[in-house]
């Protein structure tokens, strides 16, 4: 079989699965070859190999399950990096690099900052900083050791030295220093949220789902932030759509100021910033 007649089939089968179903065949296929996607169409002829094909066919089943392209090819791009990542963490979003564009809008780029990022999982915001600030010291703290090593072989890929790893329940376990940013997106889909039903069902429930209707890990993080950082420090959360009426009264009922809401491509209401 051949590689056109390969994506035809293959193609056909995804279309109930996935609402880009020639994209995934494509992805997988070139995964199996170690070739870019280009090389499948300028090869469209070659004949593949029995034991090609069956590897190829084995990862098709997983996507049909609806497990996601990123945990099956076991990376994802965010911002400008290729991040290793397998089912120990959360899938990096597109909309999760507004955080990143944030930070390295309203921080000053020529100061030796100290930054943590909370719940760092596969350390997607953590190394992009680092990356983008290499005078900035990046603190990366995660409770699950599992992602912890993920982001430290992600940090190790990318020669980044300005970065260090904690294991910490959010702010309970972090260095006694104070802070000049903390930004994290924890956890904040509700325990009855009916996309828990979808592709999301791979992800580690313990990254996506807050008791208190998505709320409860950000309340904490709210609360435990005043005392790391430095007078006037930032506080940065990702959280959902339609939490932000909410969450800003609550970080106005913890003394915060300058509160400032800001959207993701789609429009969203998806981060809040907030001064101590």
């Amino acid at each position: 079989m051949n590689i056109k007649t390969l994506l035809k089939l293959s193609t056909k089968k995804l279309a109930c699965t996935t609402i880009t179903p020639q994209l995934d065949a494509e992805l997988l296929l070139a995964h199996v070859l170690k070739k870019e996607r280009s090389y499948l169409y300028s090869h469209y002829d070659l004949e593949l190999i029995s034991e090609t094909i069956n590897h190829f066919e084995q990862l098709l089943e997983q996507r049909l399950t609806g497990k996601p392209i990123a945990y099956i090819l076991q990376h994802k791009e965010f911002w400008t990096l290729d991040l290793i990542i397998n089912e120990d963490v959360l899938i990096p979003r597109p909309e999760t690099e507004l955080l990143v564009e944030l930070a390295l809008k309203l921080l000053p780029a020529n100061l030796n900052l100290n930054i943590v990022d909370l719940g760092t999982g596969s350390g997607a915001i953590a190394l992009a900083l680092a990356k983008e600030r290499p005078n900035w010291l990046i603190t990366a703290a995660d409770n699950s050791d599992k992602a912890l090593l993920i982001a430290q072989k992600n940090a190790q890929n990318f020669n980044l030295t300005n970065i260090r790893f904690i294991s910490s329940d959010w702010c309970l376990k972090l260095p006694p220093n104070k802070f000049d940013a903390i930004i994290a997106n924890p956890p904040y889909i509700a325990e009855d949220d009916p996309h828990l039903k979808n592709s999301i069902k791979f992800e580690p429930s313990s990254a996506l789902i807050a008791k208190k209707h998505g709320l409860e890990d950000i309340i904490t993080i709210i609360t435990q932030a005043k005392n790391k950082l430095h007078d006037k420090g930032l506080l940065m959360l990702e959280h959902g759509y339609n939490q932000g009426n909410t969450i800003k009264k609550l970080l106005a009922a913890n003394d915060y100021q300058h509160i400032t809401q800001y959207q993701d491509l789609a429009g969203l209401d998806r981060v809040l910033c907030a001064t101590k």
